[in-house]
C-alpha cells in the first residue's frame, strides 16, 4: 500500500488512495468539439477557487475527480481502442483552456498524455488494450520524474533507479523527484534501467507494496501540482507493465513534440489569465498618474499601448502554438521518418519560445500597469508570475532557440527525448 509523507510537517499522514470513478460516471468523449466543450465546462468550475487553492495550497482532489469523470483523460486514445483520438491542435487548445483557469490543474495531467504518447509508439497491442481501457474508465497517470542531481545523475536522463531480476520476478528500486501528479494517480510510470542498462518505463500501480509518495513539493509557483518525490522500495513489477524506452531512441516519432506542445499550452494559458486579470484590475482599481491630467487609468496612452502590445504577442503565441499542433497533425497522417520528427520538434520549439516569453511578460506587466495596489496579498495576483516563472524553467527557451537555429543553419536534427 502506498503511503503519503507530508515532509512540511515531518510526519506520516493517512494515505489517500486515488479513487476510481464509479462505473457509468465517466463521459466518453466523441470528437474534438466534445473535448473542447468539456474543457470549457471544467475550466469554469476550476477557476472559481483557483486563487484560494494556490494561497492555502489546497490540493485539488475533488477537481481531479471531476477531470476523470469528464473523460478528457482519454481524448488521445486511438479510435480503434475506443477513444476520440483528437487532433494535436485540439489537445493544445484543451490545455490552454484549462490552464487559463488553473495552470496547476493543467500541469497535473500533462505527464498523463506524455506517457500515453510513449504507449502509442512502443506499447504492444495487449498493453495498449489494457492501459487504454483503464484510461477510458477514468484512470489517471502520474509521473515519477527525474532523480535529484548526483554523481550518478548529472542530467535528467540519467539515474540509479533500476529494475532487476530476482527469484520471484522483476523488482524496482529508486527515488524520483519532480513527480508531478503522482500523488493523485492510479498508476505512476517510472523510468528505470534494466539489467542491460537500457532505459525502460514501468507503469507502477499507486497502491503497489513498496511505493511511497512524498508530498515535499515546496516551490513558490505551481504550488498544488504536488510535484514531490516517489520512492520505490523493492517493488514487484509485472512484466507486462514494462515498456522498452530504449526503442524510442532509434525510432522517429512524436512523443517528444507532443509533450512539449502541452508544456507550451500551459504557458499560453498562464499568459491569457494574466492579461485578463490585468485588464480587469486596471478598469476597476488603477488610478491615473498624477501628471497625466486624466480621470481614469483606462485612458492612459501608455497603458493602452502596452495592453495592445501584450494582446498582439499573446495572439501571435497562440497562433504559432495551434500551427505547431496542426504540423503534428499533418506529420502523424504519414509514416514518420527522422526528417518529419525533426520538423515536429522545431515547430513546437518555436511555439515554446513565444509562449514562454508572453507568460513571463504578461505576468510581470500586470503589476507595472495596475500599480502598487495590485501587489496586495488579498488579490493574490502574484500567482500568475510565480506560476509562469516556475513552469517555464522546465525546459529553457535558450535551448529551444539553439535547436531551431542549429536545424536551420546546420541541419542538425534535434535529439529525441521528452524535452524536444
Amino acid at each position: 500500500m502506498s503511503t503519503i509523507h507530508d515532509n512540511s510537517e515531518g510526519r506520516l499522514t493517512a494515505a489517500r488512495t486515488p479513487r476510481w470513478p464509479k462505473p457509468g460516471r465517466v463521459h466518453r468523449i466523441k470528437d474534438d468539439a466534445d473535448a473542447l466543450n468539456s474543457a470549457r465546462a471544467l475550466a469554469e468550475s476550476f477557476a472559481r477557487e483557483a486563487s484560494e487553492r494556490d494561497r492555502t495550497r489546497t490540493l485539488p482532489w475533488e477537481q481531479l475527480e471531476s477531470w476523470s469523470e469528464s473523460g478528457l483523460g482519454g481524448i488521445t486514445v486511438p479510435r480503434e481502442f475506443g477513444g476520440a483520438d483528437v487532433s494535436y491542435a485540439t489537445l493544445a487548445e484543451v490545455f490552454v483552456i484549462l490552464c487559463e483557469a488553473d495552470p496547476a490543474l493543467g500541469q497535473i495531467p500533462q505527464n498523463h498524455f506524455g506517457v500515453l504518447g510513449v504507449l502509442r509508439e512502443i506499447g504492444t497491442d495487449a498493453q495498449k488494450d489494457r492501459f487504454y481501457r483503464e484510461v477510458l474508465a477514468g484512470g489517471r497517470l502520474g509521473n515519477a520524474g527525474p532523480e535529484r542531481r548526483s554523481s550518478e545523475s548529472q542530467t535528467i536522463l540519467q539515474g540509479t533507479t533500476r529494475v532487476i531480476d530476482s527469484p520471484d520476478g522483476l523488482r524496482l528500486s529508486g527515488r524520483r523527484y519532480y513527480s508531478t501528479g503522482a500523488l493523485f494517480a492510479h498508476r505512476i510510470p517510472c523510468r528505470a534501467l534494466d539489467h542491460l542498462d537500457r532505459p525502460v518505463q514501468i507503469w507502477v500501480p499507486f497502491d503497489a507494496e513498496g511505493v511511497t509518495v512524498i508530498d515535499d513539493w515546496s516551490s513558490f509557483g505551481q504550488r498544488t501540482t504536488a510535484s514531490g518525490s516517489v520512492v520505490f522500495d523493492n517493488v514487484w513489477v509485472e512484466t507486462h507493465d514494462v515498456l522498452p524506452l530504449w526503442a524510442l531512441g532509434d525510432r522517429p516519432g512524436l512523443f517528444g513534440p507532443t509533450s512539449q506542445l502541452i508544456q507550451a499550452a500551459i504557458d499560453q494559458g498562464i499568459a491569457q489569465a494574466a492579461l485578463t486579470d490585468t485588464i480587469a484590475f486596471v478598469r476597476q482599481y488603477a488610478r491615473p498618474w498624477l501628471d497625466s491630467g486624466l480621470e481614469d487609468a483606462t485612458q492612459d496612452p501608455y497603458i493602452i499601448g502596452d495592453i495592445g502590445r501584450l494582446q498582439v504577442d499573446l495572439h501571435a503565441a497562440h497562433e504559432v502554438l495551434l500551427e505547431a499542433g496542426q504540423t503534428l497533425d499533418q506529420i502523424a497522417r504519414q509514416p514518420i521518418d527522422a526528417e518529419a520528427s525533426a520538423r515536429a520538434s522545431v515547430a513546437v520549439a518555436e511555439a515554446k519560445v513565444l509562449t514562454t516569453a508572453i507568460a513571463l511578460e504578461a505576468a510581470e506587466k500586470l503589476f507595472e500597469l495596475s500599480g502598487s495596489a495590485s501587489t496586495r496579498a488579498a488579490h493574490n495576483l502574484d500567482r500568475h508570475w510565480r506560476n509562469a516563472r516556475v513552469h517555464t524553467l522546465h525546459d529553457p527557451a535558450r535551448w529551444k532557440l539553439h535547436l531551431i537555429g542549429n536545424y536551420l543553419l546546420n541541419h542538425v536534427l534535434p535529439t529525441r527525448h521528452s524535452w524536444n
